[in-house]
């Protein structure tokens, strides 16, 4: 047969090295050869010798999770070959951490990561219960991480001289020395209106960057998750 499909970015070559590449803007694809992890149910096809088990969260993780809501569902990825994981069609793209790095990240937004990589549950401090949750995935290593959100993510740089406010429903993550706070952008008046629909922001203050998405979380989305 000829096609399109047999050429380019549709092509699953295999590859000349382990660890995982973009295929393409919606999947990645992982060289496993030992171990990795990645977000449970999030495996699209793979070739080779592969055994995925659920990861276990230990007794501390389980109850972080239960309580905040917050956490990572993973699954271990082990043996010799190639995956390919997405997620709901999202898009995605890939984050390198090195020693003295931290990123934080939200959990519905992890897609899957190299087993080098650290990661704990911590409170966002100064964020209060907003709505895009209290307790963030922090990841500490040399590794790499794939990161999801629904359309292109925005980088946003952060300044002592610039700081950033960003929805908590569309930010994806940040970097971890940024300090985190509220920031209330609706005056009394306005709110005894009706609202903008813009009234609490986290603020962002230090030198890093900060990624979102150009989209905001639904009740039917959030609930599916």
């Amino acid at each position: 047969m000829k096609s399109d499909l047999f050429v380019g970015e549709h092509l699953a070559e295999t590859a000349d090295f382990p660890g995982m590449t973009l295929q393409n803007a919606k999947s990645v694809k992982y060289t496993v050869n030992g171990e990795m992890y990645a977000r449970q149910g999030a495996m699209i096809a793979f070739r080779g010798d592969l055994r995925f088990e659920r990861k276990g969260q230990g007794i501390g993780g389980m109850l972080k999770r239960a309580v905040t809501g917050e956490g990572l569902a993973l699954m271990t990825v082990s043996g010799q070959g190639e995956a390919w994981f997405a997620h709901e069609a999202q898009n995605c793209f890939i984050v390198e951490i090195e020693p003295g790095d931290a990123f934080s990240v939200n959990g519905r937004n992890v897609l899957c990561f190299d087993s080098t990589l650290h990661y704990e549950i911590r409170t966002v401090k100064g964020a209060g219960m907003t709505g895009g949750g209290l307790f963030n995935s922090v990841f500490t290593g040399r590794g790499k991480v794939a990161l999801m959100c629904e359309g292109s993510p925005i980088v946003i740089p952060v300044t002592p001289q610039a700081p950033v406010c960003v929805d908590t429903d569309a930010v994806v993550g940040w970097s971890e020395q940024l300090v985190t706070s509220l920031h209330r952008s609706q005056s009394l008046g306005s709110m005894l209106r009706g609202g903008s629909g813009e009234a609490v922001q986290l603020r962002l203050d230090g030198q890093g960057f900060v990624v979102v998405r150009p989209s905001e979380l639904t009740p039917q989305k959030n609930a599916s998750h």
